[in-house]
């Protein structure tokens, strides 16, 4: 019983497979589209546009981060993590 079942979604794998290639596509002709479907497209690229704005603040960002590291050659990174306007107070030894 279980061969059954694996064969036959086997079998609806390689339907979907060969159903998804483009020679069993159907082609889309754009001189019968409506308006719907320009809609959808302009407002699918400027979506994909706006996704530009962040991308490229970030990509900038890293890029700034990656030189400043690179160009302190001698200093450490891990003192600019101090709260600023903190100053270190000597402690003195009990005993």
């Amino acid at each position: 019983m279980k061969k059954r079942e694996r064969l036959k979604a086997v079998m609806t794998g390689v339907m979907m497979t060969l159903l998804a290639t483009p020679a069993f596509a159907r082609s889309i002709e754009l001189k019968e589209a409506g308006a719907a479907l320009w809609v959808f497209v302009i407002i699918g690229a400027v979506i994909v546009l706006l996704q530009l704005v962040p991308a490229a603040i970030l990509f900038f960002s890293f890029i700034g981060t990656t030189v400043s590291m690179a160009l302190k050659k001698g200093e450490k990174v891990e003192e600019e993590a101090g709260l600023p306007g903190a100053e270190p107070v000597a402690v003195k030894k009990q005993g």
